[in-house]
């Protein structure tokens, strides 16, 4: 069994800042691979699934930020789980934005999600660290990371999101390097190479289509258009 922590801050406030990343993460989880229903347990929201072959539950401490580890210590008790067992989605102010990288282990680099994580079950759980950039100056940061992303972000934001979702059975069977190839054909589609025409000349390099799920085909229906910027859209998921 698997412990899937997503790392944020409660209430509707906080659904579309960038520290509310790692939650954004589990909730396209439990939305597209048919997790159960949230229920409240362990001082958080919690859902139950699989992935893959392995069953893995999901986990959204309430407990604000700077108390994740009340959650994430009560839960893995509760189910006899090691640290082993636990990988945890934060924001990452020190990865550009939409770069993602997995790691086991090391300090918590002042994030307050995560020193409270390590004070309840150690330091050698799995983190995965989702690039929100950074302001730039130290002084700036609470406000940018508690400030909603831009609309500029909106689409890269949402690949990262499909890319996760793809590639979370491979990490929880324990393949962070497949998880990592899912992420990033979401964020940058291979092009096609391109070819001889015809007539022998060369062919133009055809631009990358985005990775459309059967699930995501849309119809045209007579509904009045959905006027909403991308951003507000995805942030509405996450309400």
């Amino acid at each position: 069994m698997k412990l899937f922590v997503g790392l944020g801050n409660p209430g509707a406030k906080y659904a579309g800042t960038r520290h509310n990343i790692g939650f954004m993460a589990v909730d396209i989880i439990q939305s597209d691979h048919e997790f159960a229903p949230w229920k409240s347990k362990f001082q958080g929201k919690m859902s139950e699934g699989k992935l893959g072959s392995e069953k893995v539950l999901l986990l959204k401490p309430e407990t604000f930020m700077n108390l994740s580890g009340q959650s994430v210590g009560e839960a893995m008790r509760f189910y006899k789980l090691d640290p082993s067992d636990v990988c945890v989605f934060h924001d990452e102010l020190d990865l550009a934005p939409g770069r993602v990288k997995v790691k086991t282990g090391g300090g918590h680099a002042g994030h307050n999600g995560l020193r409270s994580t390590h004070g309840h079950i150690g330091e050698s759980y799995q983190r995965v660290r989702l690039g929100i950039g950074h302001p730039g100056r130290k002084e700036l940061v609470s406000g940018y990371v508690l400030h909603d992303f831009a609309r500029a972000d909106a689409d890269w934001l949402d690949d990262l999101m499909r890319g996760i979702s793809d590639g979370a059975a491979s990490l929880a069977e324990g393949d962070p390097g497949r998880f990592m190839n899912a992420v990033a054909l979401r964020m940058a589609p291979p092009r096609k190479a391109s070819g001889t025409g015809p007539e022998g000349g060369k062919t133009a390099a055809t631009k990358p289509e985005k990775i459309v799920q059967a699930s995501e085909t849309k119809t045209e229906t007579s509904e009045t258009p959905d006027k909403r910027s991308a951003l507000q859209k995805l942030a509405d998921r996450f309400r």
